[in-house]
Protein backbone atom coordinates (compact mmCIF):
# COMPACT_ATOMS: atom_id res chain seq x y z
CA UNK A 1 0.00 0.00 0.00
CA UNK A 2 2.81 2.34 0.94
CA UNK A 3 4.56 1.26 -2.45
CA UNK A 4 1.74 2.75 -4.41
CA UNK A 5 1.35 5.61 -2.60
CA UNK A 6 5.22 6.61 -3.33
CA UNK A 7 5.23 5.60 -6.64
CA UNK A 8 2.09 7.76 -7.37
CA UNK A 9 3.72 10.50 -6.16
CA UNK A 10 6.94 9.72 -8.29
CA UNK A 11 5.00 9.55 -10.91
CA UNK A 12 3.13 13.33 -10.21
CA UNK A 13 6.21 14.73 -9.85
CA UNK A 14 7.65 13.40 -12.90
CA UNK A 15 4.72 14.52 -15.04
CA UNK A 16 5.20 18.10 -13.97
CA UNK A 17 8.70 18.36 -15.67
CA UNK A 18 8.93 15.21 -18.31
CA UNK A 19 6.96 14.17 -21.37
CA UNK A 20 4.46 12.28 -20.76
CA UNK A 21 5.52 9.39 -22.66
CA UNK A 22 8.38 9.61 -20.41
CA UNK A 23 7.25 9.39 -17.54
CA UNK A 24 4.42 6.84 -17.91
CA UNK A 25 7.56 4.52 -19.16
CA UNK A 26 9.34 5.14 -15.74
CA UNK A 27 5.91 4.29 -13.50
CA UNK A 28 5.68 1.24 -15.87
CA UNK A 29 9.39 0.37 -14.33
CA UNK A 30 8.67 1.14 -11.16
CA UNK A 31 5.78 -1.31 -11.03
CA UNK A 32 7.57 -4.01 -12.73
CA UNK A 33 10.36 -3.27 -10.31
CA UNK A 34 7.93 -3.76 -7.57
CA UNK A 35 6.36 -7.22 -9.06
CA UNK A 36 9.27 -8.32 -10.03
CA UNK A 37 10.44 -8.18 -6.43
CA UNK A 38 6.98 -9.92 -4.88
CA UNK A 39 7.70 -12.64 -7.05
CA UNK A 40 11.12 -12.99 -5.61
CA UNK A 41 13.84 -11.62 -7.81
CA UNK A 42 16.55 -9.60 -6.66
CA UNK A 43 17.16 -6.65 -8.91
CA UNK A 44 20.91 -5.60 -9.14
CA UNK A 45 20.25 -2.66 -11.76
CA UNK A 46 18.04 -0.20 -13.10
CA UNK A 47 18.05 1.43 -16.36
CA UNK A 48 21.97 0.05 -16.90
CA UNK A 49 23.63 1.93 -19.93
CA UNK A 50 26.85 0.64 -21.82
CA UNK A 51 29.13 3.14 -21.14
CA UNK A 52 28.77 4.43 -24.85
CA UNK A 53 24.84 5.48 -23.67
CA UNK A 54 23.22 3.61 -26.84
CA UNK A 55 22.14 0.25 -25.49
CA UNK A 56 20.14 -0.13 -22.22
CA UNK A 57 18.62 -2.85 -19.81
CA UNK A 58 15.66 -2.06 -18.28
CA UNK A 59 16.16 -4.16 -14.90
CA UNK A 60 18.85 -6.68 -14.51
CA UNK A 61 17.79 -8.98 -11.91
CA UNK A 62 19.09 -12.46 -10.12
CA UNK A 63 16.07 -14.97 -10.28
CA UNK A 64 17.86 -17.91 -8.41
CA UNK A 65 21.10 -18.69 -10.33
CA UNK A 66 19.49 -16.95 -13.26
CA UNK A 67 20.77 -13.33 -14.28
CA UNK A 68 17.42 -11.97 -16.02
CA UNK A 69 17.51 -9.19 -18.43
CA UNK A 70 14.12 -7.60 -18.17
CA UNK A 71 12.69 -5.31 -20.90
CA UNK A 72 9.69 -3.73 -19.71
CA UNK A 73 6.96 -2.17 -22.18
CA UNK A 74 4.10 0.01 -20.93
CA UNK A 75 0.88 0.97 -22.67
CA UNK A 76 -2.31 2.73 -21.51
CA UNK A 77 -4.23 -0.14 -23.04
CA UNK A 78 -4.10 -2.75 -25.67
CA UNK A 79 -6.35 -1.15 -28.00
CA UNK A 80 -3.02 -1.27 -30.60
CA UNK A 81 -1.85 -4.98 -29.74
CA UNK A 82 0.03 -5.85 -26.61
CA UNK A 83 3.02 -4.20 -25.53
CA UNK A 84 5.56 -6.88 -25.94
CA UNK A 85 4.54 -6.32 -29.58
CA UNK A 86 6.83 -3.01 -29.66
CA UNK A 87 10.21 -4.80 -29.15
CA UNK A 88 12.05 -5.35 -32.58
CA UNK A 89 15.39 -6.21 -33.82
CA UNK A 90 17.51 -3.20 -32.51
CA UNK A 91 15.54 -3.19 -29.49
CA UNK A 92 16.91 -7.17 -29.07
CA UNK A 93 20.84 -6.50 -30.59
CA UNK A 94 20.83 -3.55 -27.74
CA UNK A 95 19.60 -5.97 -24.68
CA UNK A 96 22.52 -8.89 -26.24
CA UNK A 97 25.22 -6.28 -26.24
CA UNK A 98 24.15 -5.01 -22.73
CA UNK A 99 23.91 -8.87 -21.41
CA UNK A 100 27.32 -9.15 -22.76
CA UNK A 101 28.85 -6.51 -21.30
CA UNK A 102 27.31 -7.02 -18.11
CA UNK A 103 27.87 -10.76 -18.11
CA UNK A 104 31.71 -10.21 -18.62
CA UNK A 105 32.02 -7.80 -15.79
CA UNK A 106 29.84 -10.04 -13.46
CA UNK A 107 31.62 -12.98 -14.76
CA UNK A 108 28.61 -14.61 -15.37
CA UNK A 109 28.43 -17.93 -17.59
CA UNK A 110 26.01 -16.81 -20.53
CA UNK A 111 24.50 -20.43 -19.60
CA UNK A 112 22.82 -18.51 -16.57
CA UNK A 113 21.66 -15.71 -18.96
CA UNK A 114 17.77 -15.07 -19.50
CA UNK A 115 15.64 -12.67 -21.38
CA UNK A 116 12.09 -11.47 -20.25
CA UNK A 117 9.27 -9.28 -20.71
CA UNK A 118 7.33 -7.40 -18.11
CA UNK A 119 4.04 -5.77 -19.81
CA UNK A 120 2.26 -3.17 -18.40
CA UNK A 121 -1.38 -2.10 -18.95
CA UNK A 122 -2.20 0.87 -17.02
CA UNK A 123 -5.88 -0.20 -16.19
CA UNK A 124 -7.11 0.30 -13.04
CA UNK A 125 -6.04 -1.71 -11.30
CA UNK A 126 -2.73 -1.98 -13.73
CA UNK A 127 -2.27 -5.28 -15.60
CA UNK A 128 1.01 -6.43 -14.80
CA UNK A 129 2.36 -9.87 -16.64
CA UNK A 130 5.82 -11.58 -16.46
CA UNK A 131 7.06 -13.28 -19.99
CA UNK A 132 10.00 -15.76 -19.59
CA UNK A 133 12.45 -16.49 -21.95
CA UNK A 134 10.55 -13.80 -24.48
CA UNK A 135 13.92 -13.20 -26.17
CA UNK A 136 16.16 -16.04 -27.39
CA UNK A 137 19.32 -15.75 -26.06
CA UNK A 138 21.42 -17.12 -29.08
Amino acid sequence: MLGAFVDHLRDFRRRRTWTADHAAGRRGEDLAHRFLRRHGFTIVARNYRLASGDAEADLIAWEGSTLVFVEVKSRASTEFGPPERAIGDEKRRHLLRVARAYTRKSETPWARVRFDVVTVVFSRPPEIQLIRTAIPSM
